[in-house]
C-alpha cells in the first residue's frame, strides 16, 4: 500500500491553499520566540536554581548592578548601590 509521505501531504495542501503560508509563518515565529523566551528564563532568571547543592539561593549572589529584568525602562542598573545586608 503506497501512500504519500507526511511532507507530501503538507506541501500539496499548502499548494492548494496558498493563503495558509503567512499563517504558518506567523505561528512558527510566535512559537519559536515563546520557546526562546522560556529558555532565557530558565537559564538567566535568578528565581531558577538548577544546582541546589553548590548554589541553593542564587538570588543572594546578585550584585545590585546585575540586570535580571528583560526590559528596564527607567532604571539604570549601573548606578545602583547595595542597600541590603550580606548573608
Amino acid at each position: 500500500m503506497k501512500g504519500p509521505r507526511g511532507g507530501g501531504i503538507f506541501s500539496r495542501h499548502v499548494k492548494r491553499h496558498p493563503g495558509l503560508v503567512p499563517l504558518i509563518g506567523f505561528i512558527s515565529v510566535g512559537l519559536g520566540s515563546a520557546v526562546l523566551y522560556l529558555v532565557r528564563l530558565a537559564l538567566y532568571s535568578p528565581d531558577v536554581s538548577w544546582d541546589r547543592k553548590n548554589n541553593p539561593e542564587p538570588w543572594n549572589k546578585l550584585s545590585p548592578t546585575d540586570q535580571y529584568k528583560f526590559l528596564a525602562v527607567s532604571t539604570d542598573y549601573k548606578n545602583l548601590k547595595k542597600e541590603r545586608p550580606s548573608f
